[in-house]
């Protein structure tokens, strides 16, 4: 069985080129949106093994509130259907203590900062946080 990730992330280069990284060097099957909703069903309905989740996220709105990446992971957390799904941070935002921070709010399993750089290090990763058979 393919392991596939669910990309959120509201830069659709960004989303590109982690899809290709993903697929290419990964061996990985790749979905992508921003839309709230849709992370939600598609986390819920159990169509991805791991969510990659772009802090900052400009345009995303959820029962009328703007949420970020640390809210949606929240949300995804505190839900016993989806509190398995593991969970990685992606941001530009790497200052001294913001790791913590933010795996800490959010309850997230992991964090990669941004550009990705060492691609083969990302996916390996990535790999890494993939639940076993």
């Amino acid at each position: 069985m393919m392991k596939t990730v669910l990309i959120v992330e509201d830069d659709p280069i960004n989303a590109r080129v982690f899809a290709k990284i993903l697929t290419k060097r990964g061996g990985l099957e790749t979905k992508h949106t921003e839309n709230v909703e849709e992370v939600m069903e598609i986390a819920t309905s159990g169509q991805v093994d791991i969510i990659l989740m772009d802090v900052s996220l400009s345009r995303s709105v959820y029962q009328g509130k703007a949420v970020d990446g640390i809210k949606i992971t929240q949300m995804l957390k505190s839900n016993p259907q989806t509190a398995k799904l593991p969970i990685i941070l992606v941001t530009a935002h790497v200052m001294e203590g913001d790791r913590e921070n933010f795996l800490r709010q959010s309850g997230a399993d992991g964090y990669i900062s941004k550009p990705v750089v060492d691609h083969q290090q990302f996916v390996e990763q990535i790999w890494a946080m993939l639940p076993k058979e």
